[in-house]
């Protein structure tokens, strides 16, 4: 009889730990570390879209019409002088503009001639011939290219081939201040602080 009361107090106490064991309060798993990184799982800002061409806000390159040839002396063929650029209608809020001269045509892919940003936006051009300074004359401020240069670096495709270059000019919230001006930065600073965008493409062959 002792035997059997001894088996039924173990039995019961088993019984009662297990029990309450089920319904202790189970802690969430531990999330991942936090290296500064963020993961898929986590929550991130994503990067606001550039916004669509504006209809009201448009930019000239020298006299030419949408689509025409560049001159040569806006190229390798010539004096590779950057041409006078001029824009109307000003989107209310703007603080600078941005212009960016591409060739989306480069072999290598995307080639960026030229950066000229915190323009002044009552200025309402640039003129012809601008010089490789940091600072020009109205204030605004020139980038690196894509082969590393400052200022406007003439057009010089493969011989050939007839490439696109694209003048684009945004309308900013903001002076931009970067340690650094090459494309990659200046897109950085123009995510969210774009206010409209407006483009002027050329052509040009060798």
């Amino acid at each position: 009889m002792h035997n059997r009361w001894h088996i039924f107090a173990v039995v019961f106490i088993t019984v009662f730990v297990i029990s309450g064991g089920c319904t202790s309060t189970t802690s969430s798993p531990a999330g991942p570390a936090d290296t500064g990184t963020p993961t898929s799982s986590q929550s991130v800002q994503s990067q606001e879209q550039s916004p669509e061409l504006s209809k009201t806000f448009t930019l000239t390159a020298d006299s030419l019409t949408p689509g025409s040839v560049l001159p040569d002396v806006y190229t390798c063929k010539g004096a590779g002088e950057s041409p006078a650029v001029s824009w109307e209608g000003i989107p209310t809020g703007t603080k600078s503009l941005v212009l960016i001269l591409d060739d989306p045509d480069a072999p290598n892919g995307r080639f960026t001639h030229w950066i000229v940003y915190n323009i002044p936006p009552e200025s309402g051009n640039l003129a012809q011939a601008q010089p490789n300074a940091k600072v020009l004359a109205n204030g605004a401020q020139q980038g690196e290219t894509s082969a590393g240069s400052r200022g406007y670096y003439a057009p010089c495709p493969p011989i050939g081939a007839s490439h696109r270059y694209i003048f684009t000019m945004y309308a900013v919230d903001m002076d931009i201040t970067q340690p650094t001006a090459d494309r990659e930065s200046v897109d950085w600073a123009l995510t969210g602080h774009t206010i409209a965008k407006t483009e002027f493409t050329s052509t040009f062959k060798r």
